[in-house]
């Protein structure tokens, strides 16, 4: 059987550690270089696919350097702006062959919450999402709560829904938190957390709520390989694994 050949940049790292350990792992998958930050990433190992978990300021220039060179990137960095998506977009357009998958979140059971919540999201008055990581995380809201707002908010949008309802004229601390897409979203960092969403919902009588808890990082893992696998069968950009995954 022929293996497909991996490299993971920013392999020391938390979910990079993980991740160089899955690859390793895998029958189908030969693991061509772990690299991180002093690196040169070169030829990449000879590698056909790259899995990018450096940090959000390194991320374009990981996955510019690996179009370039036609790899095929899996990439869970967060931190991605519609200007960064337009620039992968438009170095795609120069290579069509390859494909770029970027996951906000790669939890099986968060794609899953994320496609609940777009079922519930015109059903409801209400909606804000609060979401929780370690203290170490340099970016806030998350990728994956950013995703989830916006997925909420074109819901809501398709329904002919309105503003999310919020009486509220002064908050000088800002404790209404962040609004993305209209969708009110909190971000907590806590030590001894890892990854976890909820999104609440609430209408005349009720309240829905539908949460997900990554306790370790090994339940990124599945997803990882996932994508991996199936990123060379879909050229150009994607977001979301749920993508790929038909969820």
């Amino acid at each position: 059987m022929t293996k497909t050949k991996v490299a993971v940049i920013g392999a020391q790292g938390r979910m990079g550690t993980q991740a160089v350990g899955a690859v390793g792992s895998a029958g189908d998958l030969e693991l061509a270089g772990a690299l991180d930050k002093d690196d040169n990433l070169g030829d990449l190992g000879g590698a056909q696919v790259a899995v990018i978990l450096s940090v959000p300021d390194a991320a374009p220039d990981n996955v510019a350097h690996c179009i370039e060179r036609g790899v095929h990137c899996v990439v869970g960095t967060t931190g991605w702006t519609d200007e960064r998506l337009a620039a992968v977009q438009a170095q795609l357009e120069q290579h069509p062959s390859v494909g770029v998958l970027i996951a906000p979140n790669f939890a099986i059971g968060a794609l899953l919450a994320l496609e609940f919540a777009r079922k519930a999201a015109p059903y409801y008055e209400s909606v804000e999402v609060i979401e929780q990581h370690h203290p170490d995380k340099v970016d806030a809201p998350s990728g994956t709560a950013v995703r989830t707002a916006r997925v909420l908010a074109a819901a809501r949008a398709e329904a002919g829904l309105g503003d999310v309802p919020d009486a509220t004229t002064s908050d000088p601390l800002g404790a209404r938190g962040a609004r993305v897409d209209g969708i009110p979203v909190h971000a907590v960092r806590l030590r001894g957390r890892v990854a976890h969403e909820e999104i609440l919902f609430g209408g005349p009588g009720e309240a829905l709520t539908i949460r997900h808890d990554s306790f370790d990082r090994e339940s990124f893992m599945p997803g990882i390989l996932a994508g991996v696998r199936a990123v060379a069968d879909h050229p150009g950009l994607t977001v979301g694994l749920e993508q790929y995954l038909d969820i």
